[in-house]
């Protein structure tokens, strides 16, 4: 029934994942199209990794980098999900989707409209539903988190990360300057306030907290003062979040497939 359908989804990221993965197990076709540098911090559970490795396994699903709409098709023919380097959609020149979701989280619209498929959903701030896109799923965390929204817009980004464990904005590493990363330690590693995880053209990253290394971004990338770089998880007996798709994504997910039956799927 739903093997017909073919959806595009912008961005591959940890909370993309999210909802590509519980798509590609309700047997619909994705495509997600991605930049040519993805930026993930939680590379462990993001497709976009993809695009580095060539293929990406999480949770028993496997992505494989496409170029071309015969690697697509091969793609989906093996029971696989493509991620293209695409930023501006050009594919859409070529594929008509059925659906087209916009899970780039980038707290602001970059182009998605309701004119690029005949069903547009957004992820998060940015979009008006109803008008940019058909509908628009909330992200932030709390009671809402989740919900589909027919008529307005989600939650302003507070740039304040979600609480774990009593920590919020803490748990978030930044990035001390402009330069390249060179990690020192790896996603899943315990580390201690103030131990070095990174530098930053040897300028020394240190842990803010105790805790898990949960997210790092991955090791080569060119960073700029203030990026996001790392995330840690006090919680030192939760390794295997490390590795699998969070609470978060998957009730983001959840709120992608009601809006999707709402609108006759």
């Amino acid at each position: 029934m739903f093997e017909d359908k073919l959806i595009i989804i912008r961005g591959a990221g940890d909370i993309a994942t999210g909802t590509i993965n519980r798509l590609y197990k309700c047997h619909f076709k994705v495509l997600c199209l991605e930049t040519a540098k993805p930026s993930a911090i939680r590379r462990t559970v993001a497709y976009s990794e993809t695009i580095y490795s060539g293929k990406t396994t999480i949770e028993n699903t496997t992505a494989v980098k496409v170029s071309c709409i015969d690697e697509i098709k091969n793609a989906h023919k093996n029971g696989l999900i493509p991620v293209m380097v695409d930023e501006k959609c050009d594919i859409l020149k070529s594929l008509k989707p059925d659906v087209l979701i916009d899970a780039i989280i980038a707290k602001k619209n970059l182009g998605t409209n309701m004119s690029m498929s005949k069903l547009t959903i957004a992820l998060g701030p940015g979009f008006e539903a109803g008008v940019d896109v058909n509908y628009v799923i909330e992200t932030m965390r709390g009671h809402n988190l989740g919900r589909v929204i027919e008529k307005g817009f989600a939650l302003k980004n507070t740039g304040v990360p979600g609480l774990i464990a009593g920590k919020s904005g803490e748990r978030v590493i930044h990035s001390p300057k402009s330069g390249v990363i060179k990690n020192i330690k790896q996603i899943g590693d315990i580390v201690k306030a103030d131990d070095i995880i990174a530098t930053v053209d040897n300028f020394n990253v240190k842990a803010s907290i105790d805790g898990l290394l949960r997210g790092l971004i991955r090791d080569g990338y060119e960073v700029f003062k203030g990026m996001k770089i790392a995330d840690i998880d006090p919680r030192l007996d939760e390794y295997e979040n490390c590795f699998t798709i969070s609470d978060k994504a998957k009730s983001i997910a959840g709120g992608v497939l009601e809006a999707m039956f709402m609108h006759g799927f």
